[in-house]
């Protein structure tokens, strides 16, 4: 930039070259349909906000992803969102045959020695 000119200077010029173009009517639509959609969302905002403290103060249970200024899009599925199950399927539910096997009795390492293990001693009659 070896204007020197500051780029919100640059887009706002932009802006006001393309509205230029426009007859006078279509100019003043163009404007108030974007502080329409600027104060829409404010008002969507807000009314999200009061209705999020409602439901804290009221006791009301919250849930966890429609806290405000949270959540995705599956939050929003209604109807279509899946059915709950009695357990929440994991990854690692979907490992198949490389899944861990179920626990098995702890043993030492000498369990697994096998032949190479020591051969135990037995003593007789006391003696040592």
């Amino acid at each position: 930039m070896s204007a020197g000119i500051p780029l919100a200077s640059v887009k706002s010029q932009i802006f006001e070259s393309v509205l230029g173009f426009l007859p006078d009517w279509v100019q003043i639509t163009v404007l108030a349909l974007i502080v329409l959609a600027v104060v829409a969302s404010w008002v969507v905002k807000l009314k999200r906000r009061i209705a999020h403290r409602r439901a804290v103060r009221g006791g009301q249970p919250v849930h966890a992803a429609a806290q405000y200024g949270r959540g995705s899009g599956a939050d929003h599925l209604g109807a279509y969102a899946p059915q709950q199950t009695a357990r929440q399927p994991s990854g690692a539910d979907h490992l198949g045959q490389y899944a861990p096997q179920q626990a098995q009795p702890q043993g030492s390492g000498a369990d697994f020695l096998g032949a190479y293990a020591p051969q135990q001693r037995r003593s007789e009659g006391g003696t040592a």
